[in-house]
């Protein structure tokens, strides 16, 4: 797991991510139909919110797990599971729901999340090598070393050129 000080920079706009996340959609409207969204929050409510607009879906969960301190990765913490509600559309192991994140990195968001709906579609419009394995679908594979900067992560400012190493 690299840090955003020691990473390759990967900055997306909010175009470019809202083109990622249609593309996403496009590849999930062959594989559902789903009864229900669970988006791995916080980074997975903005391309949930854009799948749901997409397939037509009304019922959108969450999972709350905290694992970053803004560019560190640190030990889990389940602040919210999916609701009873949800989990019973799922018949309890996630048949027929869709969980959402924006970047599946090292995998142990995704393993925790799993293991709570084994049998639901996991998405992610990122992957690195490491959580690949743990997503069913994904738009952009990214090495383990780039770290992603996210527009809402963002703002404009000046870049230096990439020849001078500081990019």
């Amino acid at each position: 797991m690299a840090d955003s000080n020691s990473a390759k920079a990967f900055p997306v706009s909010w175009d470019q991510f809202h083109r990622d996340c249609r593309a996403l959609t496009w590849r999930l409207n062959e594989v559902g139909p789903f009864h229900a969204i669970v988006a791995i929050t916080r980074g997975g409510l903005v391309p949930a919110a854009i799948v749901a607009r997409e397939l037509g879906l009304r019922i959108i969960d969450t999972v709350c797990v905290a694992s970053y301190d803004h560019d560190k990765q640190g030990d889990l913490q389940v602040l919210k599971g999916v609701s009873d509600a949800v989990a019973k559309l799922g018949g309890g192991t996630g048949k027929g729901l869709l969980i959402v994140d924006d970047l599946v990195d090292t995998g142990k968001t995704g393993r925790l999340v799993r293991a709570m709906m084994p049998d639901a579609h996991f998405a992610a419009v990122y992957a690195k090598p490491k959580g690949r394995p743990l997503v069913d679908t994904f738009i952009t594979e990214v090495s383990q070393d780039t770290w992603i900067h996210f527009p809402w992560d963002t703002a404009l400012s000046y870049q230096p050129p990439i020849r001078d190493g500081r990019a």
